[in-house]
């Protein structure tokens, strides 16, 4: 009985990406048994302004994960796990997890500065010219595109949405967060997006991994002075089981079981990186030394070249 209940295990893949959200469910041996998706809202108020709705998100996943459920023709309860990956967009939410506003056009419904918004230019520019030692992470160059120009951006040009927000979150942590109400930040997200230095953090000491003398020269020293509550106390590796599940509220709104584990999400280009490298060939799976060799192409509004090695390499505009 033990092995026919494990056999019946299945799995859902929670994918938001920049036009929509899909869904899919998986078994044990990861065949897909069914997809669905459904479309997000966008909003460009301004040249290189581009900005999404969280809530809108959310009730996009809702949508997908019911499609998903009906076509596969499963109950809620056969769903033993959830994985959620993102793009790296910028989630701005108040104490009740309530939308605070980026947009210029102060509605606070438009509460996600999404990746490509280009905003932060000239923030960028001048945390460039520093030249500081994480920037050495990214490439020696900053892009707009990554978190802490835009949150120099909102500081300096929104200060009541500054003073406002609770939470500064990549979005693949916030769906983590609406799902289960644990705030632990993925080490994928923080490290590639938000200057997170990971091999500085360990498991009893996640502030290690952030870089107080670069916060504040860059002018965001009020985040260390908060203690980094934030932007993450927190950050663990992706896949690790967040708190106790998917709680009732996010459950009966995703359609599915409260209590589902759900694990420390991944950016959307990451995860397709993972499945691409690890993928074997002629039935053959890769081994260390081959895994240093591979580099996978990640297609979709944007492309990312994916490659993994023990050592860090450090190349410029890499």
């Amino acid at each position: 009985m033990a092995a026919a209940v494990e056999r019946d295990r299945l799995f859902l893949g929670i994918d938001v990406g920049t036009g929509g959200a899909r869904a899919g469910i998986f078994d044990l041996a990861g065949r897909m048994m069914s997809a669905a998706s459904h479309a997000i809202q966008m909003w460009r108020p301004g040249a290189d302004f581009v900005e999404q709705s969280s809530d809108d998100i959310w009730r996009a996943c809702g949508d997908a994960v019911r499609q998903a459920l009906k076509e596969a023709g499963v109950e809620a309860d056969r769903i033993a796990g959830i994985g959620f990956d993102a793009t790296c967009s910028l989630v701005v939410v108040d104490r009740d997890g309530k939308p605070v506003t980026v947009s210029p056009t102060g509605k606070e419904e438009q509460n996600v500065i999404v990746w490509m918004d280009h905003r932060a230019i000239s923030e960028a520019e001048e945390i460039n010219a520093g030249g500081y030692d994480v920037l050495q992470y990214v490439g020696g160059v900053i892009s707009p595109e990554m978190e802490t120009p835009k949150l120099l951006w909102l500081k300096r040009n929104m200060p009541e949405t500054w003073g406002k927000a609770a939470y500064f979150f990549d979005l693949p942590d916030w769906l983590t967060w609406r799902a289960t109400g644990d705030s632990t930040r993925s080490l994928c997200t923080t490290v590639c997006k938000w200057t997170y230095l990971g091999h500085k953090s360990s498991a009893d000491d996640s502030l290690a991994g952030w870089d107080d003398a670069y916060f504040r020269a860059v002018g965001l020293g009020d985040l260390i002075e908060e203690g980094y509550r934030r932007i993450g106390t927190r950050v663990r590796p992706m896949g690790e089981a967040l708190g106790d599940g998917l709680t009732e509220q996010a459950a009966a709104e995703l359609g599915l079981a409260s209590g589902t584990a759900v694990g420390v999400a991944i950016i959307d280009a990451h995860a397709g990186g993972l499945g691409m490298l690890g993928a074997p060939v002629g039935g053959r799976a890769p081994g260390a030394e081959e895994l240093e060799r591979r580099i996978a192409l990640i297609s979709g509004t944007s492309s990312c070249h994916m490659a993994i090695s023990r050592e860090a390499r450090h190349i410029p505009g890499v």
